[in-house]
């Protein structure tokens, strides 16, 4: 006798003596067949065998010989719904990822290729239940971004565009270079754009909002004539606009104008007026300083905006900038380091660093720095053809244009 039936035996004698009628209503729970273990471990070894070896009509056989000796077997129900799944046998596979599913709940690779299955049958509740309980708890990436990206599908489909976005979010975060992930943020982020563009039109054609929203699309699309004008007559309507200022100004600083030229340090100023918290106001009010030649001042606005943020890459980068130009090359140092760090792919931070390295004596550093610059500035003269082709302006003028002159 095993020890669990000996406890088994033990307890049923104390109900025997204390609850008679209570022992008597408790079956003894059925033990295997001899050998019905033994059997279902050979039909696991060899169907993982044919599975190795490509023969998916012979491991099906095995995972059914192993439900037929136990029907309640997770693993043989989840094994062979894996396999029906991977042969895109979708309406076999869904009652096999149901039943392991249902027997042991927290399966969430299996609970999302249940829903990724039912997605493919047309089965869009199901699908969409089965993966909003999944996606959160997959700790598998590339599952993760698989199940992200046909949720998305389904919401985009019914229309839930914010949904949507933030399952999209997510991705970017877990596969920032996944060019399907970049593609699918482009277009729900494009498509809400839209759809809150045309809201507006229709609730509010008039308001300040209206014109800023016009504003901002034309300069997307390298109108800033056209920009300007909407952003002003914003300003008109509400002076006081959040951010509105600042957008004025960042238009103004990309018309060629001369008039257009001039007013752009009084709008940064008036955005800063607006807002004492606005650290990118204090960066182009920085930028400004620089071009005059005034560090002292650069010095200031590029301090006052790491304050306001101290990840702003931005800031960070200006306040380096600002200090090698001033010869101070050491404490330079860490601001730009912390630059590329927050955002590696701006090509006028190695280039800045390479010049701090140098003054530093350390020229394998230098070299470096500089062999990314120019890595990442003739990848910033592949994108501006990309620009010219589709017609558009950036909405940001990079650091390196302002340094260089460009």
């Amino acid at each position: 006798m095993n020890i669990l039936a000996a406890v088994r035996a033990g307890i049923c004698i104390w109900l025997a003596v204390n609850a008679p009628a209570f022992c008597q209503s408790v079956p003894p729970r059925p033990q295997p067949a001899p050998g019905k273990q033994q059997q279902i471990e050979s039909h696991s070894r060899r169907a993982q065998e044919f599975l190795r070896q490509n023969k998916l009509d012979l491991v099906e056989a095995e995972y059914l010989a192993i439900l037929a000796l136990d029907p309640n077997n997770v693993d043989a129900h989840a094994n062979l719904g894996v396999t029906y799944f991977f042969a895109s046998d979708y309406a076999k596979a869904v009652p096999q990822l149901r039943s392991a599913v249902k027997l042991r709940p927290g399966l969430w690779k299996i609970q999302a290729l249940l829903g990724i299955s039912e997605k493919r049958l047309g089965l869009t509740a199901g699908a969409q239940a089965d993966l909003e309980q999944a996606f959160p708890q997959l700790k598998q990436d590339k599952v993760r971004v698989q199940a992200g990206m046909e949720l998305i599908e389904i919401y985009y489909a019914a229309g839930h565009l914010d949904k949507a976005a933030g399952v999209v979010g997510t991705l970017r975060q877990l596969a920032p270079t996944n060019t399907d992930v970049l593609y699918t943020a482009h277009r729900i982020y494009a498509d809400l754009a839209s759809e809150g563009m045309l809201a507006m039109a229709m609730l509010a054609p008039k308001s300040p909002r209206m014109h800023q929203i016009m504003a901002q699309e034309m300069a997307r699309q390298g109108d800033i004539t056209g920009a300007i004008a909407h952003y002003r007559e914003a300003v008109k309507l509400d002076p006081r606009l959040p951010g509105l200022r600042f957008e004025l100004a960042e238009a103004l600083n990309l018309s060629d104008s001369p008039a257009d030229k001039e007013q752009v340090e009084n709008e940064y100023k008036s955005a800063l007026a607006d807002n004492p918290f606005d650290e990118k106001a204090e960066c182009r009010l920085g930028d400004i300083a620089l071009r005059a030649s005034d560090l002292e001042g650069a010095q200031k606005h590029f301090k006052r905006a790491v304050e306001l943020h101290p990840d702003d890459a931005e800031a960070l980068l200006g306040m380096g900038r600002t200090l090698s130009q001033m010869d101070r090359a050491r404490e330079a140092e860490p601001f730009l380091k912390r630059a590329a760090e927050l955002e590696p792919f701006t090509a006028v931070t190695h280039y800045r660093l390479s010049l701090v390295y140098r003054s530093l004596g350390r020229t394998t550093e230098a070299q470096t720095e500089l062999a990314e610059f120019q890595r990442l500035k003739d990848l910033k003269e592949r994108l501006k053809q990309v620009y010219t082709e589709m017609r558009l302006q950036p909405v940001k003028q990079e650091p390196l244009d302002k340094e260089l002159g460009k």
